[in-house]
């Protein structure tokens, strides 16, 4: 990935090189700092030529004001200020980023004409300015002259009201960038790279941050009784694999919270193979393992105060003479047995034991899984949300409310015993798909059948995680959903 921008925050004075970025509202009124930069006028001149109307995370390039030592000179709009929230910050970051990614040295100039923006707002622009700025090149060997004599990241600094306090609420969201970017980089991996075991090391690496890991072989699993997380691997040359995670930030006593990610690094559909059209797109079917080592980063990086659990099971779905057939029957850690009708429907028995086994060893106050699981999820929410499924009232409104706070959004979908007798099977205690309708709901009336009575939820992010449009804060395919969620759920409610 690209260098990432070195980020400061310092008081208001005139930039003495590189590019300048200002900031103003909707009726393209500059700040008195930003206006002094702007002794000619320039900017409402150029925004009333352009039809700039200064809306949210909107840009406008402007001429350099003569006799400046600056060699750019650009706008983002802010938008309205009753709408400038978090979210809106971390969109005006990510249009500054767009202005300024050539540059050497950037200064934004965070001085409005109608408030006084935080050190949060700061903090929170910065956010936005680090996730728009991450790429995946790694792979790439040929490159133009620009980007090869760039191999030094952009110094942008921050000039705002109170630097002091603006650098001291960025410790915490650079961590955040932290985990949302390791997220995307594993997601963005090609499968040959990312195996369960190379994954598992990632998650090993965590250890450097105070992060306990424990990382779990075939033959232990075996030990365990996870046959429905064996059955999907055994078709692969790779062995499974099952990484247990610890952040204890937490009072001694506190039960932890835990979260679970599916960790399928290439899912070939198995036996029940996917059509070869968009195949190459399974390397992110480990979306909610990346989500939950990202979270597990930015918690350990921020000190979280909290005790938190982190489980990705990692397999790969292959097609060999050693494959899972259909209609073979497994029986889960738990000792219920599965007659699995579809080898294609596999993310749910990976997560049938990595849940159990979350539940009998940590008794955790709630467990909430990640999963790239159904296509029809995207069919009912497209893009935009992730499908939300919980036995808990208390535990979807935080994660609902977090999601609303993050811009990760969620939308509840329903549960019930019309939707649960559709997994039951005539052979085995229950099948693992159940017809043509309602998928992404049987999808997790199955694995509701492994958390027994402790709160739980479940986020279908088959449509957030991997290929989802880009926007002002993420240019990447991988986008890294789930590490800002969970991260505001822990902070908002779970820590001491």
């Amino acid at each position: 990935m690209p260098h990432a921008p070195k980020i400061s925050f310092a008081k208001f004075s005139a930039p003495k090189k590189g590019a300048v970025v200002v900031v103003v509202n909707d009726d393209n009124a500059l700040g008195d700092q930003a206006r002094a930069l702007d002794a000619a006028g320039i900017v409402p001149k150029a925004a009333n030529i352009a039809e700039f109307k200064g809306k949210l995370a909107s840009v406008l390039d402007v001429l350099t004001p003569e006799g400046t030592p600056f060699d750019r000179f650009a706008v983002v709009g802010a938008g309205p200020l009753d709408k400038r929230d978090e979210k809106a910050w971390m969109r005006i970051g990510g249009g500054a980023w767009s202005l300024v990614k050539k540059s050497a040295d950037a200064a934004v100039i965070l001085d409005m004409k109608d408030e006084e923006p935080d050190a949060d707002a700061a903090a929170a622009l910065a956010l936005g300015l680090m996730l728009r700025a991450y790429g995946f090149d790694k792979y790439k060997t040929r490159k133009d002259k620009d980007e090869s004599a760039k191999d030094k990241p952009v110094r942008v600094t921050i000039q705002c009201a109170n630097p002091s306090k603006a650098r001291k609420a960025f410790a915490s969201v650079e961590a955040v960038a932290g985990g949302v970017n390791l997220a995307r980089d594993l997601v963005n991996e090609p499968a040959n790279v990312l195996g369960p075991v190379e994954f598992a090391d990632r998650a090993k690496a965590l250890e450097a941050l105070g992060v306990k890991v424990e990382i779990l072989t075939e033959k232990e699993l075996k030990k365990l009784g996870m046959g429905a997380l064996l059955g999907v691997a055994q078709g692969s040359a790779r062995p499974p694999r099952l990484a247990v995670m610890q952040w204890n930030g937490g009072k001694a006593k506190d039960k932890p919270v835990a979260f679970v990610g599916k960790g399928v690094v290439f899912d070939s559909g198995g036996i029940s193979i996917k059509p070869a059209a968009g195949m190459e797109d399974m390397k992110g079917d480990m979306g909610g393992a990346a989500a939950v080592a990202g979270l597990m980063h930015t918690l350990a990086a921020r000190k979280a105060k909290a005790n938190v659990v982190g489980i990705i099971g990692l397999v790969e779905n292959m097609l060999d003479g050693n494959a899972q057939r259909p209609g073979d029957i497994v029986t889960s850690m738990s000792g219920q047995t599965i007659e699995v009708l579809n080898t294609d429907a596999e993310g749910r028995l990976v997560l049938a034991d990595a849940l159990w086994y979350c539940n009998e060893r940590f008794a955790p106050q709630f467990m909430v899984n990640l999963a790239t699981l159904t296509g029809a999820i995207m069919i009912a929410l497209g893009q935009e949300h992730a499908g939300l499924f919980s036995n808990d009232d208390a535990l979807a409104e935080h994660l609902s409310t977090a999601g609303t706070a993050t811009g990760e959004k969620l939308w509840r979908m329903p549960l019930g015993p019309e939707y649960d007798k559709l997994i039951d099977s005539k052979n085995a205690d229950m099948k693992n798909i159940g017809g043509r309708f309602g998928g992404a709901i049987t999808a997790a009336q199955f694995l509701q059948r492994f958390v027994k009575e402790t709160p739980w939820a479940h986020l279908d992010i088959a449509g957030t995680a991997m290929g989802s449009p880009s926007n002002d804060i993420n240019q990447s395919w991988g986008s890294g959903f789930g590490v800002r969620l969970l991260d505001r759920l822990v902070r908002d409610n779970y820590e001491a």
